[in-house]
């Protein structure tokens, strides 16, 4: 681990100080490797290919009343079955309903799939919160080391 010293202007360290006790965090250390993990993940996702791995939490509240909207929301699912993970249904009331998605595979595939779900004609309050994940993890490897020989025989 390395350790970085930085300055701040008072009224800014005021506010991360404040920021850090809104969200939590034990440590201003934590607070930042998170804003850099997510600003650097952020870039991450921006600078690469359609074709690297992601995975993406779509989010929305929508009225089960309007036209269609329940069949065509679950026709779109089916459509990119290859790139849904799993959904959660969720009744609020008599009216509304909030669904999750996940959603996994290629970045443009998975983003066109998220938007297209959000922008549905009915759907409100949509979000879309995109990781990316490294190759190891999207081919199916775990973080923890092999054995070597166990890694050998395979």
């Amino acid at each position: 681990m390395q350790r970085y010293t930085i300055s701040l202007e008072d009224k800014l360290a005021a506010q991360f100080d404040d920021w850090i006790s809104r969200h939590g965090y034990q440590n201003r250390s934590e607070a930042v490797r998170d804003l850099l993990r997510d600003r650097l993940g952020k870039e991450a996702l921006d600078d690469a290919p359609a074709s690297s791995q992601c995975l993406a939490c779509v989010s929305y509240v929508y009225d089960h009343h309007a036209r269609e909207l329940g069949r065509r929301l679950t026709n779109g699912q089916h459509r990119h079955h290859d790139l849904t993970v799993s959904t959660l249904h969720v009744h609020l009331d008599a009216d509304q309903c909030f669904e999750v998605a996940l959603l996994r595979g290629e970045s443009g595939q998975v983003l066109m799939q998220a938007e297209s779900l959000v922008a549905e004609r009915g759907v409100r309050h949509g979000k879309v919160h995109v990781v990316p994940i490294a190759k190891a993890i999207s081919a199916g490897h775990s973080h923890a080391p092999k054995h070597p020989r166990t890694a050998k025989a395979r």
